[in-house]
């Protein structure tokens, strides 16, 4: 949610900014948002953290903040309330009041896409046990589509924005290789209908890579007060998804 920002009141002598950044997901795009940073003329330093969401900024006090704004923006991603190092934020946006709503949101949204995948992972399952059995298409595809679209909307939204930066990051590959997936999946349940032998899916793989994938953000938005917990749990489960894609 963009919030507009206050104004330091004086612009002498060196400046340290802390800069909320919503979107980010990965390693390339805390990379991409320093070097946007670190290319603003007055800018000496610029780190972010992918945990807790948040760019420290030092300057010579000669930039202004809507230009810290504007290059934060053009990179695809969004800015909350920003405010000068050892100053406390202000709460005149209600964002500090929204973020615990937002955080159970998310959680919930999660939730309740685990719990769509697993009986498309199911059978899967039972192979280990010598049982060959596959949830009917039109039951795959209902269980799939809200996962894709619904939780996956994100990564669609924030693919589209690092494709108009012209980069890339795993939001982009996310939403490529599930819609593959999904597509491919669609089209074969339709197109081999009536032909006797049900056609092989990949709508569990499209369901639990968005839900896996999803996690990890979750994770770093509910427990972001302790960053070394989020990093260890973000790459773990990362991991995961890459494995299973594999």
């Amino acid at each position: 949610m963009n919030t507009t920002l206050a104004m330091p009141s004086a612009a002498t002598g060196l400046q340290a900014w802390s800069l909320p950044i919503e979107g980010m997901s990965c390693a390339s795009c805390v990379a991409r948002v320093e070097k946007a940073l670190g290319a603003v003329t007055g800018v000496t330093d610029a780190s972010v953290n992918l945990a807790t969401e948040e760019a420290s900024v030092r300057t010579d006090g000669s930039v202004a903040l809507a230009s810290l704004r504007a290059a934060i923006e053009k990179a695809g991603y969004a800015v909350g309330q920003a405010h000068l190092e050892g100053e406390a934020p202000t709460a005149g946006d209600g964002a500090a009041a929204a973020a615990p709503r937002r955080r159970s949101n998310e959680g919930w949204r999660v939730a309740t896409a685990a719990l769509l995948s697993t009986p498309l992972v199911l059978p899967m399952a039972g192979l280990l046990f010598g049982s060959d059995w596959m949830l009917p298409g039109w039951l795959q595809l209902a269980l799939a589509t809200p996962v894709q679209f619904w939780l996956g909307a994100r990564f669609y939204r924030a693919g589209w924005k690092a494709l108009k930066a012209g980069a890339g990051n795993m939001d982009l590959l996310v939403a490529l290789g599930t819609s593959a997936a999904y597509g491919l999946s669609l089209y074969l349940l339709f197109a081999q209908a009536g032909h006797g032998m049900p056609p092989h899916l990949y709508f569990e793989a499209s369901a639990v890579v968005v839900t896996l994938f999803d996690v990890p953000t979750v994770l770093v938005t509910v427990t972001a007060t302790d960053p070394v917990l989020v990093s260890a749990g973000a790459r773990t489960l990362s991991c995961v998804a890459l494995t299973y894609c594999t």
